[in-house]
């Protein structure tokens, strides 16, 4: 797949089938989506194209923070899986943001990329205040001989999938399960192992501290995780068990992330870890004491060997 960062890097190709979307999560409604743009791309002879905007738009048009689910690193990577022939990444800045719909389209798609069809999902808006819709890219269809193909809704067990949805699912409940449903895979975060203070090491279950790698990456919701772990480049796949949360028992102080890695010896330290989460196990709490504590990871463990374990 091509990747290309900012409009400078775009080559001209009229035979563009492209989307447009922030698609943050790749969850199953985008991968729809994809899937049917990569089939009208092998049926017309083109390229298939996907347009997205970093920062997310909404940091820029509301000046709040949003959580994101997948950088654009890993989107850019989910997209190549799929098999996406090129990914166009637009910086959105404030001058960006005052371009109409109807300029995005004429300068941007059609003269800057090429565009031979697009499509878009039921309820895309873009454009200075999301004023592009689907009469509107018909309207200039017609004018710049391009076709639109509007997407419905994506519905898993009554529910249309939504990125907000799933967001909400992982950080207000820490559902990672249902979140790897509608996700279409497991959810995942990347980060770089540091030093903390080796107090996992001296009760038997030696953690590896995580600084996540992206400060808008989506935590779940504080408590203990079965979770598979990839160090750095390497092909093994380690079972893991998680806490997110102030670990209260010792100092309450924080949001901290530690994975201890179960079957593994080694040094960490600087190292980068993948973790995709398979279960939550239980809620965060505070113990009475260091020996309670470790009662209570031992019977963790057993859960998470057997969430793991069931694991495809």
């Amino acid at each position: 797949m091509k990747r290309e960062y900012g409009l400078d890097q775009v080559v001209y190709d009229a035979g563009s089938l492209v989307t447009v979307g922030t698609f943050d999560g790749v969850h199953l409604g985008h991968q729809a989506i994809l899937r049917y743009l990569l089939r009208r791309a092998a049926e017309n002879g083109g390229r298939s194209v996907v347009v997205s905007f970093d920062p997310h738009p909404r940091e820029v048009v509301r000046n709040e923070p949003v959580p994101l689910l997948t950088t654009i690193d890993e989107r850019a990577d989910l997209f190549e899986r799929l098999g996406v022939d090129r990914f166009i990444v637009i910086p959105f800045t404030k001058d960006f943001a005052r371009l109409s719909a109807e300029d995005f389209v004429e300068q941007v798609l059609v003269a800057r990329i090429g565009l031979k069809e697009i499509v878009i999902g039921y309820d895309h808006g873009f454009g200075r205040g999301r004023g592009g819709d689907a009469a509107l890219l018909e309207r200039l269809g017609r004018q710049h001989g391009f076709t639109v193909d509007v997407i419905p809704p994506q519905v898993v067990a009554e529910h249309v999938v939504s990125s907000t949805e799933i967001r909400q699912l992982l950080v207000e409940a820490g559902d990672v399960r249902e979140a790897a449903r509608l996700l279409g895979r497991p959810y995942a975060l990347s980060g770089t192992v540091v030093e903390g203070a080796g107090r996992g090491r001296t009760i038997g279950f030696p953690t590896a501290n995580l600084a996540v790698s992206h400060p808008r990456k989506v935590i779940p919701r504080p408590g203990v995780y079965a979770v598979s772990v990839a160090p750095g480049e390497a092909a093994h796949v380690y079972g893991g068990m998680m806490n997110i949360g102030r670990r209260p028992t010792f100092e309450n102080e924080g949001l901290h992330l530690e994975v201890h890695l179960l079957d593994f010896r080694g040094d960490l330290y600087g190292r980068s870890l993948r973790i995709e989460f398979v279960e939550r196990l239980r809620d965060e709490r505070k113990f009475a004491s260091v020996e309670a504590l470790v009662e209570q990871l031992y019977e963790d463990r057993k859960r998470c060997m057997a969430a793991l374990k069931a694991v495809p």
